[in-house]
């Protein structure tokens, strides 16, 4: 077991209140943040929801998971031999810190030291061809030895190939369900081998969490937001390894891709990407020479525990302003700053009413901070 990191942590009771907090209904980790901001504390933005889900406009309050639930699902990590990082603690992913809305807490099985190697993401095809297996495991056998760490996501073919590829030399796994319950079910042998080998499992999903099709997504942008770059091995032209590449592009990381024979679609989607301007991958010098003059940056360290801002100089937001802002929302997104240039709001009162849409199910956020309103079908 490597020793700890030194830095700020969340206290038992912090940690606790930051549990029921991300896992009540509608508090995604945009709006986690901006409860932690407005009120200082997770225990007293619980307090304050359902005051705000009315506000906002909410049908019914959301659920908030009691403290006996809480303590229950911190039980069920201890058990499995798992704990929650907080964002602001040292081994929270660095790179993470860097994506739009980062998930406040994370469940982690695993040593922390693998965090602090810089990670490439290599993904690709569940139906990978032997080809495609190879390539993989090499290319991340042999990034492993120049020093990285290889993130994927645990799925069978490319991912799992890309595990077995780095064990020795550090590898992080991302699960779209509970740390409890991997997925596909075979590749449980390989997580608890990773996490034997020094690398790591992690998860912003609750324990006892079935995977459902919409959670692979946010699954794909973890692995995308933990890495330097991502490298997709084989993809057909509607699939995930895509989602993750756009993603990877979205938060400025560098995307890679290994060419195929156009006669096959596993690489439609590998050579579409080299069309739109992915780096060409024959060998792991491709990525090495890419990413190493990056590696030596650090990510910013973000303030885990603000202090709430003084909003004593600015009145709540009224029902007037509410409805101007409302109005200033539809389907399309648009830039927070626009809203309150349009609304001639204070910035605290717009983001107020965004914070009470957002609990209330009623917004939805977007890359780059952009925001648009839900409309109920029907």
């Amino acid at each position: 077991m490597s020793k700890p990191l030194a830095g700020p942590r969340l206290s038992d009771r912090q940690r606790l209140s930051w549990l029921r907090l991300i896992r009540t209904q509608n508090v995604g980790p945009a709006s986690f943040r901006d409860l932690i901001n407005r009120f200082g504390s997770a225990e007293v933005a619980l307090e304050m929801l359902p005051e705000l889900m009315i506000s906002g406009g909410a049908s019914r309050i959301a659920r908030i998971p009691s403290i006996a639930e809480a303590e229950a699902e911190l039980e069920a990590a201890r058990r499995a031999g798992a704990r929650f990082v907080g964002i602001g603690e040292p081994d929270y992913p660095a790179l993470l810190k860097n994506m739009d809305h980062p998930p406040p807490l994370l469940a982690v099985k695993g040593e922390g030291a693998v965090f602090r190697l810089p990670a490439v993401a290599i993904v690709g095809a569940r139906n990978a061809s032997l080809a495609g297996i190879k390539m993989a495991r090499m290319l991340a056998t042999d990034l492993g030895r120049d020093g990285y760490a290889i993130i994927s996501g645990l799925a069978r073919g490319i991912d799992t190939s890309a595990h077995q590829g780095s064990l020795s030399t550090g590898t992080i796994g991302v699960l779209a369900g509970g740390l409890d319950l991997p997925y596909p079910p075979e590749n449980a042998g390989l997580c608890d081998e990773i996490v034997e080998r020094g690398g790591a499992i992690i998860s912003e999903m609750p324990f006892g969490w079935q995977p459902r099709g919409q959670d692979f997504p946010r699954r794909n942008r973890l692995v995308a937001g933990a890495a330097v770059g991502l490298v997709v091995v084989e993809a057909a032209q509607r699939s995930g390894s895509l989602i993750s590449a756009r993603l990877a592009g979205e938060m400025g990381r560098l995307v890679f891709a290994v060419p195929g024979s156009p006669l096959d679609p596993r690489a439609a989607g590998t050579n579409g990407l080299l069309k739109d301007g992915a780096t060409l991958v024959t060998e792991a010098a491709d990525i090495h020479r890419a990413i190493a003059p990056l590696t030596g940056l650090r990510a910013p360290e973000l303030p885990p525990f603000e202090d709430p801002p003084d909003f004593s100089a600015t009145p709540p937001p009224g029902e007037n302003d509410r409805a101007r802002v409302t109005e200033a929302l539809g389907p399309t997104p648009v830039a927070i700053d626009e809203i309150i240039r349009h609304t001639g709001l204070h910035p605290a009162q717009v983001f107020m009413v965004l914070l009470e849409l957002d609990l209330a199910g009623r917004l939805e956020r977007h890359a780059g901070g952009n925001v648009s309103l839900v409309f109920a079908e029907g």
